[in-house]
């Protein structure tokens, strides 16, 4: 298969894919990355652990079930969760294991065929690419002077994609009947929501794996049509921004998002999506905030999110001791961090403070006293005092990052 992605196929088109599908080194590698991913159990209740304990009886299973095409795919268990920064909650979906490690093998063979021709400036769900990359390509294009933005939402995109033109994109390139109705059966699994099941007639399952590689194989049309018209795109999934030189081509830019996505039965949300100048207003794009061709930080929400994971691990009844608390801490700064570090520095010491008032406050409880930390507590409690506990800092981290190539 390799051989013959690099050479090519007669026609562009696969005919013969299902055998490596359910062959049983594919399975065993997806059982690998499926296990490695951890995860809920699904409608089942079947663990990871407690799937990998039988893990050959399960895989012999599978292998014979997509052989003989007897395969069926059981109903995803909706879960809701918070929407960071707000109080609205979000639909995820956990399908079972042994459906999970069935889709893995599933994109094994289909992500390759359509990888290959997807569009340089996608950079969501794709191997060797992410979001630092799709931040880069934005910072280098705002130097470069493309200042007018257009600040793109797609109305619940992965519930709204036409199945039937998403199978149309898919036959365009894989002729392998058993393969097509695969992922027809994943795109009609039940959904689990309480105690009612209902079947989705439009939209990919959210929370499959296979899911982000159908999502980008729908795309893929608008950005080849956003980028033969010579337009500077950065898209990340669904979340993607144009860049332009002046008003009136980020003006066109939109018009043509605007008619692309009518005819492909997709909505632009009415609020969300708009036209903004980056030196003026800036923009949102994967959790940051720029401003400009040189400024960024991160946007209200990132910050929200990041405040309420600390809030739940410093509470002033925390009966854990100092330390514990401390290491809890640093491990979601760290992380943030990771992920944060070319922010400016004021907005990561505006983080770093908020972080020691919480613990003077938690500190302030057990001694007796009421309300957060502050006055005197910044004395009894200095900055230097949190230092010895280790608790880890993102302005000095920030600077030590910026002592080596910070870029």
């Amino acid at each position: 298969m390799l051989t013959a992605l690099e050479q090519g196929v007669k026609g562009g088109i696969w005919f013969s894919l299902m055998d490596k599908v359910f062959s049983r080194r594919n399975l065993e590698a997806a059982a690998q990355r499926v296990v490695g991913n951890e995860g809920a159990a699904g409608v089942d209740h079947v663990t990871v652990a407690q799937f990998s304990d039988v893990l050959d009886t399960n895989l012999d299973r599978l292998h014979d079930e997509l052989r003989r095409d007897t395969y069926v795919p059981q109903a995803i268990r909706r879960q809701w969760i918070p929407k960071p920064g707000s109080t609205d909650q979000r639909p995820l979906g956990i399908p079972t294991v042994r459906d999970r490690v069935v889709q893995t093998a599933l994109r094994h063979v289909l992500e390759p065929i359509f990888e290959k021709d997807f569009a340089t400036h996608s950079y969501g769900f794709r191997p060797q690419r992410g979001c630092k990359d799709a931040l880069r390509r934005v910072q280098e294009l705002l130097k470069a002077g493309y200042v007018h933005v257009v600040d793109a939402d797609l109305k619940s995109y992965f519930d709204t994609i036409p199945q039937d033109r998403l199978m149309d994109l898919l036959r365009r390139k894989v002729a392998d009947s058993r393969v097509l109705t695969l992922v027809e059966t994943f795109l009609k699994q039940g959904v689990l929501d309480g105690l009612s099941t209902w079947t989705p007639e439009e939209g990919t399952p959210q929370g499959a794996v296979i899911s982000p590689l159908l999502a980008n194989i729908y795309l893929d049309p608008l950005d080849h049509h956003m980028a033969e018209r010579g337009y500077a795109m950065v898209r990340y999934a669904d979340d993607f921004v144009i860049l332009c030189r002046s008003a009136d081509e980020a003006a066109q830019a939109l018009a043509e998002v605007q008619a692309w996505v009518a005819q492909a039965g997709l909505q632009l949300h009415p609020s969300k999506t708009k036209l903004v100048h980056a030196e003026q207003e800036g923009f949102d794009f994967l959790g940051y905030h720029f401003h400009g061709s040189a400024k960024r930080w991160p946007r209200q929400k990132s910050r929200n999110k990041l405040y309420d994971n600390l809030r739940s691990k410093t509470r002033r009844k925390e009966g854990h001791s100092l330390s514990v608390i401390i290491a809890d801490v640093n491990r979601t700064l760290v992380g943030w961090f990771g992920y944060f570090k070319h922010c400016l520095r004021h907005s990561l010491s505006t983080i770093d403070k908020w972080v020691r008032m919480r613990l003077r406050s938690l500190l302030r409880r057990r001694r007796g006293l009421r309300g957060r930390g502050r006055g005197d507590d910044h004395h009894r409690w200095p900055n230097a005092y949190f230092a010895t506990q280790g608790l880890f800092s993102l302005v000095t981290a920030h600077e030590l990052a910026c002592q080596s190539p910070c870029g």
